[in-house]
């Protein structure tokens, strides 16, 4: 079993147990119960609790729950057109959608025709002119993909247009610094020395996977048709999307700031109240888009800018609200059981997607709360 560091809390022994059992290289894992830290856990020669890693859409989850800030103060309404705020967007037939539409993955522009350099998809401000002039991959509305590479650039100029203020500075201002969160939607360069780079994953012959079609919509969405187009698990090792904080991946976390940042959303934590309202976070939860996703090709769940994360995870009560990362990481809200989970990875896993061990780490803590809980 693998050597395991950190602390528990008395009750939650069984998660430690777990994470030595599972983990698959070097990973960090933190919980929080109504608040209260109750796991703090990492292992590998090559990172500690400390440690930064790549976010993946991970980063989503942060950027979302600013929005759900915003909307929260009566400055965007989920339900206006997005072209409201930003007149641009109403080209190529996009004059209706809405933002709810937007943050449901329905608005149909995945990706644009020509693609993303490495540069260009690092900055939100240069994809969302781009996707600005583009027309849609369907009609909003009639179908629903995941916008894996664009949605935070998107919901980002939305922000700005209403603001003045990028998304990455109200999640600064109003989640990562009051709340003192380990989570960074672009990276100052004095904690660069705290970022670990994600390794890729390990490909033998029998564990390939067919790629899409580079002008396929899957190809376009993870923007495989661009020359310079880097590898989805390249992108936190580049400093320039540290440094920008693409707000749709280009974030870098510990787990325990992953948990953290959901804890704050849910639960009052040290002395301050919950960052969202019970309603507001019902909304955000709620399921919004469900059924065959276009981009993925599979069964999907999505909330108002959130996976509906009880869809993969049975344990997690209605209303849970988070969002996964192409590392490995997993990091959510449970509001109706007060939990709040985030883990992370160094190792890409197979396929790129939450990792597999987050599920009997979850069960674990679900079973570990079940016991503290109950009657004596």
């Amino acid at each position: 079993m693998t050597t395991v560091h950190g602390t528990v809390k008395p009750g939650f022994e069984r998660v430690r147990d777990e994470f030595a059992a599972v983990a698959d290289g070097s990973a960090q894992l933190a919980a929080y119960h109504r608040g209260e830290q109750v796991v703090d856990l990492w292992t590998g020669q090559d990172i500690d609790g400390d440690s930064l890693l790549g976010a993946y859409s991970a980063s989503k989850g942060a950027a979302h729950l600013t929005v759900a800030l915003l909307v929260q103060d009566g400055v965007l309404d989920l339900d206006q057109r997005v072209s409201h705020y930003w007149p641009e967007f109403a080209a190529e037939g996009k004059q209706d959608v809405t933002l709810r539409d937007l943050l449901a993955h329905r608005g149909g522009l995945v990706g644009s025709d020509e693609g993303f350099s490495r540069a260009d998809l690092a900055d939100d401000r240069v994809v969302a002119e781009r996707l600005a002039r583009q027309r849609p991959f369907w009609r909003p509305g009639s179908a629903f993909g995941y916008h894996a590479l664009v949605v935070g650039a998107l919901s980002g100029e939305v922000v700005r247009r209403a603001t003045g203020r990028t998304l990455q500075e109200h999640f600064a201002d109003r989640v990562r610094d009051p709340y003192a969160v380990d989570f960074y939607l672009g990276l100052p360069a004095e904690l660069e020395p705290r970022f670990v780079s994600t390794q890729p994953m390990v490909l033998t012959p029998e564990r390939q996977l067919p790629l899409p079609a580079a002008n396929s919509l899957p190809g376009i969405a993870f923007n495989r048709h661009h020359p310079q187009g880097p590898e989805v698990w390249e992108l936190p090792n580049f400093p320039e999307v540290r440094r920008l904080g693409a707000a749709s991946f280009g974030g870098v976390a510990s787990a325990r700031g992953l948990a953290r940042m959901y804890a704050a959303a849910i639960s009052p934590l040290d002395g301050e109240p919950p960052l969202l309202k019970p309603e507001i976070a019902a909304e955000f939860g709620q399921i919004q888009s469900v059924g065959y996703d276009v981009v993925l090709r599979e069964h999907k769940a999505f909330g108002v800018g959130f996976h509906v994360t009880s869809e993969r995870y049975p344990e997690l009560g209605q209303g849970s609200l988070g969002h996964s990362g192409a590392g490995g990481q997993q990091a959510f809200a449970d509001p109706r059981n007060g939990i709040a989970y985030g883990y992370t990875r160094r190792r890409i896993p197979f396929p790129a997607a939450a990792a597999p061990e987050n599920e009997p780490l979850i069960k674990a803590l679900y079973s570990a709360l079940r016991a503290v809980e109950s009657p004596r």
